[in-house]
């Protein structure tokens, strides 16, 4: 079904038809270690944060508020996906209007698969002058494929499914589900 084929009903049907695999609060948790981690590591480089449009949109304002020491916010915004099940071609649609030269980076996106949006988000920020990019992701797909990058701060891993919730999105749609969810899969 493309985008515009989805009812209201039909979005219903999906959602409640799909597998809970993480509920709110493993989420909240998962954040939580996440953000310990992380400022670990980063609390005294005044990082900028880059939240990846549009999937990290959720994942980058819940970690803010778990992260207590100085930072900067700014966003990236490259797709493979634009809605789309499967990612093809990178698409840029904006890149951070801060400088990044000389800084502490941080990217923070929804899921990490295959890593390929992910390279190029961190060869573009280097390129850019950045000091140190990390990157850090809510769920990680990839554990039984090769991936070009690794991720440096990961909250859960999660079979080969397609994924909403939490800021993923099923064909545009269920990013505002608490928790992550499993489209069911066809018998």
């Amino acid at each position: 079904m493309a985008e515009a084929e989805l009812s209201h009903d039909d979005l219903l049907a999906i959602q409640a038809s799909s597998d809970c695999l993480y509920t709110e609060n493993e989420v909240n948790a998962a954040l939580d270690r996440m953000a310990s981690d992380i400022s670990t590591a980063l609390s005294g480089s005044k990082p900028l944060v880059l939240c990846t449009m549009i999937g990290g949109i959720v994942v980058t304002g819940k970690l803010l508020e778990r992260l207590d020491f100085p930072l900067s916010v700014d966003y990236i915004h490259a797709t493979r996906y634009r809605g789309a099940l499967q990612g093809a071609e990178l698409d840029w649609i904006a890149r951070p209007t801060e400088s990044l030269q000389d800084r502490v980076v941080l990217i923070v996106d929804d899921i990490f698969d295959e890593g390929l949006t992910l390279e190029a988000l961190i060869k573009d920020c280097i390129s850019a002058g950045a000091k140190k990019v990390f990157s850090a992701v809510l769920l990680d797909k990839s554990r039984k494929k090769k991936s070009v990058v690794d991720v440096d701060f990961v909250g859960m891993a999660v079979d080969n499914r397609y994924v909403f919730g939490s800021g993923m999105d099923y064909k545009g749609y269920l990013r505002n589900a608490s928790g992550i969810f499993a489209v069911a899969e066809e018998k």
